[in-house]
């Protein structure tokens, strides 16, 4: 299963592109196992330079410090950092980034629909 263990899904479900937004739609758990995959799918979102970059984290069960920091990475590649936005976050990845204190720094919207008009 290359090196993935078992039980374990893709973290990034889906890519979609409307123009001026790109929405990442993360699922499961996001740990050092799978950071590599999420970083690898934000970083070359943000090097097609969109306005806005939404990540989705409505199916995401659990963070660790490994994943909050690959999106605090990602947020830094954005020429503007508000462009950046997480959407939809559920009550783990809600404490992740309270406990965290990145509450206080990313834009956080409750759905992606919202995260989109903003």
């Amino acid at each position: 299963m290359e090196g993935k263990p078992e039980g374990r899904v893709d973290p990034v479900s889906a890519v979609d592109h409307d123009g001026r937004a790109v929405v990442v739609h993360l699922v499961g758990e996001l740990d050092l196992y799978n950071a590599h995959q999420v970083r690898e799918a934000l970083l070359a979102c943000c090097a097609d330079e969109p306005e806005r970059l939404v990540v989705d984290l409505a199916a995401v069960e659990f963070l660790d410090s490994t994943a909050l920091g690959v999106l605090v990475e990602a947020r830094s590649r954005m020429a503007d950092r508000r462009g950046f936005v997480l959407a939809a976050a559920g009550r783990e990845a809600t404490r992740a980034l309270e406990v965290s204190g990145l509450d206080n720094h990313f834009v956080l919207c409750t759905t992606v629909d919202e995260a989109l008009a903003s």
